[in-house]
């Protein structure tokens, strides 16, 4: 298996304020994160050297059970948070010591034809080898997810479900929803967004539900697609022509497609299958700014703490907790590290 060690970041524009200052607060209990309140937001860069991020006190995360992740499917980290005016920040960093982005490309073969890189031991929605990595956030939307405060998202797992090797996601009971924020690196970072999807009751369809209970919020416009083979070749590629292995991105911003020319490309080269632009609408809320450096990712996002939206967890309370568990994908579709407890966020006064 090969991986790319180059480091991808995002920046995105934050909206400082000359004077900054901030409010530290003691030592948060174990499975406690405290959102202190900041008068300057962090910038989204992927680097979480901002002095809001000095102030703030780290949760330990411990994910176990996950593939890959150097061999052991463990994985370790921290989150931090804050609140600065009606906004919410947060910042997850994790170990993971490949920076995995070759999510199923095209790569072009001996004699001039292109087919996509697939995993050979994928029985269906469990790619572990040809990927990108991820991680997730899920929110219990009212504390309604019966079972969260416990076993947080692993609640809502089922494993070992027909058809799928891994099994689906669903709550039990039609009410019961959760906020899904899906930090996916290739589809969504380089655009600097994190999908904000949902969580409801709904079991698997082959055919009017291959996601189960999982769902993208809606949007009206933007979001990524899969690049078609088109007369045998990639119907779309880079303007600049690189390949994705030389220098190119395992994605294509749709801005910067360019009608496919096979002439720029030698076998053995590889570029990207998968177009991306940025969520318009209800699954653009949440922005972001990600890089992987010297085996470890740095995620750090944004929210409006108030979105309106019936698939979201609103912080509209903020003296009380909200649930919610995390995960880590190395490189795997589906079979991502968890952590065991759940985790609550509460807001310093």
């Amino acid at each position: 298996m090969e991986f790319h060690k180059t480091t991808l970041a995002v920046t995105l524009p934050a909206v400082l304020v000359a004077a900054a200052v901030f409010h530290p607060v003691a030592q948060a209990a174990a499975n406690t994160l405290t959102a202190v309140k900041a008068d300057t937001a962090p910038l989204l860069d992927g680097n979480a050297d901002d002095p809001v991020w000095q102030s703030a006190s780290a949760v330990e995360l411990n994910f176990g059970k996950g593939e890959n992740f150097a061999g052991t499917g463990k994985t370790s980290g921290t989150i931090k948070a804050a609140r600065v005016g009606d906004m919410l920040y947060m910042v997850l960093q994790y170990t993971d010591s490949t920076h995995s982005q070759r999510r199923m490309p095209f790569v072009k073969q001996a004699d001039g034809s292109w087919s996509k890189l697939k995993d050979p031991d994928d029985k269906g929605g469990d790619n572990n080898k040809y990927y990108e990595d991820k991680a997730a956030l899920i929110w219990a939307i009212n504390n309604s997810i019966d079972g969260f405060d416990s076993d947080g998202c692993f609640a809502a797992c089922h494993d070992d479900e027909p058809p799928k090797p891994y099994g689906n996601k669903y709550t039990e009971k039609e009410g019961e929803m959760g906020d899904i924020w899906h930090i996916k690196s290739v589809r969504t970072g380089p655009v600097g967004q994190i999908h904000d999807q949902y969580l409801d009751h709904r079991r698997f369809d082959p055919e009017k539900n291959k996601g189960a209970g999982r769902h993208g919020d809606p949007k009206t416009g933007g979001g990524y697609k899969n690049i078609e083979l088109k007369d045998g070749k990639p119907e779309f590629m880079n303007k600049d022509g690189k390949a994705a292995n030389k220098g190119g991105t395992y994605w294509l911003k749709a801005e910067d497609k360019a009608p496919f020319d096979d002439s720029k490309f030698e076998p053995g080269d590889e570029v990207a299958s998968i177009m991306v632009a940025p969520f318009e609408g209800d699954a653009g809320d949440i922005t972001a700014g990600m890089a992987w450096k010297d085996g470890m990712w740095t995620v750090e996002m944004a929210r409006k703490l108030v979105t309106g939206s019936t698939y979201d967890v609103q912080f509209d309370d903020l003296s009380k907790g909200y649930l919610f568990g995390v995960s880590a994908f190395d490189n795997a579709q589906v079979r991502h590290a968890y952590v065991k407890r759940p985790l609550t966020l509460v807001f310093e006064p």
